[in-house]
């Protein structure tokens, strides 16, 4: 009997990531893109370990040590790919509810079936106890970025508001959100890039109220286009606002993405396995990176602004997130995420974007990733929750953090 394809393994697992995000009330993006970043290269070294062609990714990643390496004799790839899935994605979703626990059980299961259905037990045996050591190795990795305890949603149990009129201040009433989510996420270990700074931004424009002022432009100019959005605008705003708990993220978007054109494509494993562990270190190096600005700039929201300065009545489209503005996260995981999937598939790869279509929404198309994301960073703009420079500088941001993966040595 054929070995079974490992390509379902590394697909499905996705797919189940991406519901568990959903539903999972501590990830928020920062925290969905750092899992998203073990589970790549997770998957990733699973493969490699049975192909020889693969370079291992320890020592290239901060802190990543020499793997587990097989012992003598025959493994097979889908075994050891979901020996190590399931045992990751059980440690990065321990705390998820019953039914994402009964969810994972039941993949476990049936997964466990496929990939040891006439494989000699020997080789059952020795290839899922190799899965198991990889991700053993790498979840103790991970335990120990900074990133790995999320208390009380990610929001600081203590507060002090900034005395400066240019300061970020809450936007929500909930009370838990009268702090700004994970302020010290910019101290979180990166994956690929070398330090949180890596990458840093020059300031935004200098806070001012006066209507010859470029900040005031940049307020106005969110003003004006939300009160005339066109039905295009306001879609495009929707589709990618991907807002947590209703969504799997704007990480998970772009998962998404690839998982889809990994099987709508017929990827070959290694190709998919690298394209998976690329963008997920990717993304979360640029939350790393956009959360590290993010509080050093500590900048108010539109809605803020132009309620104190414009229109006291103003209302953005979309809910304002809980922390602070500059850089635009949307625009920085964007850049980062098509930069990797440049570099992976091509300048000019022409692709449709199904995320949303379970909730009603068509699939869009795209004539290359960076159409996407620039597409995703000014859909923040059109739902009023961030002023350009954010975006733009968000792009350029995600761009240099993207490269960090991209010069990862994986492939022969």
């Amino acid at each position: 009997m054929a070995a079974a394809d490992p390509v379902p393994v590394l697909t499905n697992w996705t797919k189940l990531t991406l519901q568990l995000v959903r539903h999972t009330a501590t990830y928020s993006p920062p925290v969905a893109a750092r899992a998203f970043g073990y589970l790549g290269v997770t998957g990733y070294e699973a493969v490699a370990a049975c192909d020889p062609a693969m370079t291992s990714l320890a020592r290239q990643l901060n802190g990543l040590t020499l793997l587990p390496s097989p012992e003598p004799g025959a493994h097979d790839a889908a075994a050891v790919l979901q020996a190590a899935l399931s045992a990751a994605v059980a440690h990065f979703f321990a705390n998820t509810g019953p039914s994402g626990q009964r969810a994972m059980a039941a993949m476990t299961r049936s997964l466990d079936a496929k990939v040891t259905q006439g494989l000699p037990p020997d080789v059952a045996a020795r290839s899922a106890a190799l899965g198991r050591a990889i991700a053993a190795h790498v979840c103790g990795w991970a335990d120990g970025d900074g990133g790995a305890v999320v208390e009380n949603m990610g929001f600081p149990q203590s507060y002090t508001a900034v005395d400066d009129p240019s300061a970020w201040v809450p936007t929500s009433l909930v009370r838990q959100q009268q702090a700004p989510l994970l302020p010290d996420w910019g101290n979180v270990r990166p994956f690929a890039m070398p330090a949180g700074n890596a990458c840093a931004l020059p300031p935004p424009p200098a806070y001012s109220e006066d209507p010859g002022s470029a900040f005031y432009a940049e307020a106005m100019e969110v003003y004006t286009v939300t009160k005339a959005l066109t039905d295009e605008q306001a879609l495009i705003a929707r589709f990618w606002s991907d807002d947590p708990m209703l969504s799997s993220t704007p990480p998970g978007h772009w998962i998404f993405i690839a998982n889809d054109l990994i099987t709508r494509r017929q990827l070959p494993l290694a190709v998919g396995a690298d394209l998976m562990a690329r963008l997920g270190i990717a993304m979360a190096d640029a939350f790393i990176g956009c959360w590290h600005d993010k509080t050093a700039y500590n900048l108010l929201r539109p809605v803020t602004y132009i309620n104190r300065v414009i229109d006291p009545a103003w209302k953005p489209l979309l809910i304002t997130p809980p922390f602070p503005e500059y850089p635009s996260g949307h625009s920085t995981v964007s850049g980062a995420a098509a930069t990797a999937l440049t570099a992976a598939l091509g300048e000019d790869y022409t692709y449709e974007d199904f995320t949303h279509e379970r909730e009603g929404l068509d699939g869009r198309a795209y004539g290359s990733f960076w159409q996407a994301a620039d597409e995703a960073g000014i859909s923040r703009l059109y739902g009023g929750i961030h002023f350009r420079s954010a975006i733009e500088q968000g792009l350029d941001q995600g761009r240099c953090i993207g490269a960090y993966s991209v010069a990862l040595r994986t492939l022969a």
